[in-house]
């Protein structure tokens, strides 16, 4: 016979299947509850009830399914970003809730870094002229291409991510501006950067801007049409924070289409398809980089919008 489980622990959706290895490591007491769902409706009030802890990967949380948590001891958050976290909810229901600040700082920075270096040293327009070349090499070099130890980076939110950030640039050369209100006074001095204490200064010296924001009240929307109007021409973006930051698509369109944001070679995904050559914008060759989940939904929101314009043409 079966032993009863003495804990139930409750897992609203998972990236990568079904949540095995919590399973592993909760061990024989704790009964995994798991919703496979990011849609918050469709989560049972019953089974709700039934949870001594919560676990949340991409779903959001409100007061709605919060006030079914009768039993609840713990929510967690997956990652870093609780923005989709009804906070005052939970403290009004008496339920503690964690995040996990350090998950992925290290690919992150990684990731960013690497699109600061591939778009600065344009080597994506590289590979995609270089495969229709028949003669020459050196010929085909592309113009301009500045020096790191030209350029400055302006990084938007020097926490964690940010400051790992820094710390991989540095070597490279770059001028390194830091914009963060959170950090106290001599910040900037035992990372090594030069801080900025309004963004728009930041914008207006940067090459390159990275965003490392999380969303909240003040972030939603950093980097708004204004914003973008008073960058650098040309200037390079990269956001593997969060889609929010950049709230006008119509704008960011317009910045891609007129040089205001640098000008790239088209991404492929997965299938060989050309994301960023749907609509109008495929006609200006204007490359739309993304990691973050929440940033890929928002290019996708702007793509889906330029296909609906051009059928109404």
């Amino acid at each position: 016979m079966t032993a009863p489980k003495k804990y139930v622990v409750g897992i609203t959706d998972h990236m990568f299947g079904a949540p095995d290895l919590e399973a592993e490591v909760l061990g024989d007491d704790v009964e995994i509850e798991f919703f496979a769902s990011t849609d918050e409706a469709s989560f049972d009030p019953d089974r709700l009830a039934r949870l001594d802890a919560l676990m949340v990967w991409g779903a959001r949380l409100g007061s709605r399914s919060i006030a079914h948590l009768s039993r609840c001891k713990g929510v967690v958050r997956y990652g870093v970003g609780y923005e989709k976290i009804d906070l005052s909810a939970l403290a009004d229901a008496g339920i503690p809730f964690a995040n996990n600040p350090d998950y992925g700082t290290e690919e992150v920075a990684d990731h960013a870094v690497a699109m600061i270096l591939s778009l600065h040293r344009r080597l994506w327009e590289h590979d995609a002229r270089a495969r229709g070349y028949t003669s020459g090499w050196q010929v085909h070099s592309l113009k301009p291409l500045s020096r790191s130890n030209r350029a400055a980076v302006g990084v938007v939110g020097v926490g964690r991510i940010g400051t790992a950030v820094v710390n991989r640039l540095k070597p490279f050369g770059f001028r390194i501006l830091g914009y963060d209100p959170g950090q106290p006074p001599g910040h900037e001095k035992a990372i090594g950067y030069e801080r900025t204490d309004r963004l728009d200064d930041l914008f207006a010296q940067a090459d390159i801007i990275t965003l490392h924001c999380p969303a909240n009240n003040q972030t939603r929307g950093i980097l708004d049409g204004s914003g973008l109007s008073r960058l650098k021409p040309g200037t390079i973006l990269v956001n593997t924070a969060r889609g929010e930051l950049l709230d006008d698509l119509d704008a960011l369109e317009a910045s891609l289409r007129n040089g205001q944001l640098h000008r790239d070679a088209p991404q492929r995904s997965a299938d060989g398809q050309n994301p960023a050559r749907r609509g109008p914008a495929a006609k200006s060759d204007h490359g739309v980089s993304g990691c973050h989940l929440e940033t890929r939904r928002q290019v996708e929101r702007l793509l889906s919008r330029s296909d609906r314009r051009a059928n109404q043409v």
